[in-house]
């Protein structure tokens, strides 16, 4: 297992090289092909970063840490010259005009990117089942689901393609394929890192976050990618913190909120002891369990697939055959135009989220659901907010159980959405959340999710190491 640290540490001391790094890097990506977790690989561009990177370190003119290290970025994200495809054959042919702030200041520290990764058609979906270019595979186990939307960046870091990967979390979308493929996800405070350049799916919840092998190497990445942006009025006007700062400041005297709900039926009694050891050994090492509660998060949900759909629906209108998306072949008026180039361009499950969100939007019902859910929303936010006024973090369960068997969403769409039930409220409420592993169940790792106050990522990372170091 190669962490950022670990290579960081290689390229200074001259053990290795940039170029050795990304052809290793080149050579794992073909040789875990039939993982599917890889969209477009950037082999020339990315050697010839590498080369620049060698030169640099050569010169002793290094630009960072990360100066030569390979990484990999979600197939949502915007890159400069490259095909960048939102994993749906709707921009299967689209070449990115610009780069997307948080893979530009990726990019400026000399960080070098492989690839882009395979993800759920326009990041609808928990399964990375959707993707027009097929699904991804478990790397830990094959009959199972890798999590989505951002499962190709989970899959690039569990395989050790890559030491880290930048996704995108809209509901759980980095968290939840964390979990399900062993490795540590970040999902930052909403505004925390800059949208420009990712292509949206529901822009009030979209959130861009880093994948890692260790709790510092997120750190790390979010160092770099954080920060104001003058293309995205939502980032916050924050400085940059040292994220990794109080790593090992250890969770003694923290209050750690058990929220009494999420503990409740429905979770898997594996999982539930897993956590729960966890939890037992975080009291032993001087942390404070206080269970909390969050009357409403029992709508989360409901609420979350509203307006998510809703703003899925009016953002996605943009591709309509006309301008730089694909168009029917055998449209014969403007009507033809629209109509088979989005049925044809768009998969089932993009379909179905577009339709429900017109639907809610629509003037007959937009009172009755999106209205309500956007109500609900800042129920939830307070529920959070009163319960954050007795403790530090609070933790839960990353998923209701083990990965979903492969075609389990296909089938039965409900279960795929309800895999997010423990992840959408944070994104409804703008929070903080990691995900890593804390103990095993049925074979497979088993994830604990710690939700941090707003812009509290330097204490919320300090929880996340202590519970690193404990699991070990």
């Amino acid at each position: 297992m190669s962490t950022l640290k670990s290579l960081a540490k290689q390229l200074e001391s001259g053990e290795v090289t940039s170029r050795k790094l990304v052809e290793q890097s080149l050579s794992k990506i073909e040789e875990t092909k039939k993982l599917n977790a890889f969209i477009t690989v950037l082999g020339e561009r990315a050697l010839a970063r590498a080369d620049e990177a060698d030169k640099r370190r050569a010169e002793g003119k290094s630009i960072g840490a990360l100066d030569g290290v390979p990484v990999a970025i979600k197939d949502n994200l915007c890159l400069t010259g490259t095909r960048t495809t939102a994993g749906s054959q709707m921009l299967s042919k689209f070449e990115a005009p610009y780069t997307a702030t948080a893979v530009e200041k990726l990019e400026a520290t000399g960080a070098v990117v492989v690839g882009k990764t395979n993800m759920d058609e326009f990041a609808m979906g928990s399964s990375n089942e959707t993707s027009f270019f097929g699904p991804v595979e478990n790397p830990l186990e094959g009959t199972r689901i890798p999590g989505g939307s951002s499962g190709g960046s989970a899959v690039a870091v569990a395989s050790d393609v890559v030491a880290a990967a930048l996704g995108s979390d809209t509901g759980g979308s980095i968290r939840q394929p964390a979990a399900c493929c062993g490795v540590v996800g970040l999902k930052p405070t909403y505004g925390r890192v800059s949208r420009y350049g990712l292509i949206a799916y529901a822009s009030s919840l979209d959130q861009i976050g880093p994948f890692g092998h260790t709790v510092e190497d997120c750190a790390t990445l979010l160092e770099v990618i954080c920060g104001q942006d003058i293309h995205d009025n939502t980032t916050s006007a924050r400085p940059t913190e040292n994220f990794a700062a109080k790593l090992d400041a250890g969770i003694a005297g923290k209050t750690i909120g058990v929220p009494k709900e999420y503990f409740a039926a429905g979770l898997d009694a594996e999982c539930k002891a897993a956590i729960e050891a966890c939890l037992s050994k975080l009291e032993k090492e001087g942390a404070k369990l206080k269970e909390v509660s969050l009357p409403n998060i029992g709508h989360a949900v409901s609420s979350y697939y509203i307006i998510a759909t809703a703003e899925a629906s009016s953002n996605l209108s943009r591709f309509d055959g006309v301008r730089y998306s694909y168009r029917s072949a055998d449209a014969h008026n403007l009507f033809d135009l629209y109509a088979k180039s989005r049925s044809e361009g768009f998969g089932k499950e993009v379909q179905r989220r577009i339709l429900l969100g017109s639907y809610v939007l629509s003037s007959g019902f937009y009172d009755a659901y999106y209205v309500q859910a956007q109500k609900v929303r800042r129920l939830i936010t307070d529920d959070f907010n009163k319960a954050f006024e007795s403790c530090d973090v609070i933790a839960s369960p990353t998923m209701p159980g083990l990965p979903l068997l492969r075609g389990v969403g296909e089938t039965d769409p409900m279960a795929m959405y309800l895999s997010d039930i423990y992840t959408v409220s944070l994104n409804l409420a703008g929070l903080p959340g990691i995900t890593l592993p804390c103990g095993m169940a049925g074979g497979m790792p088993v994830g604990l999710q710690l939700i941090g106050k707003p812009f509290a990522e330097t204490d919320l990372l300090s929880a996340a190491a202590a519970v690193e170091a404990i699991s070990k």
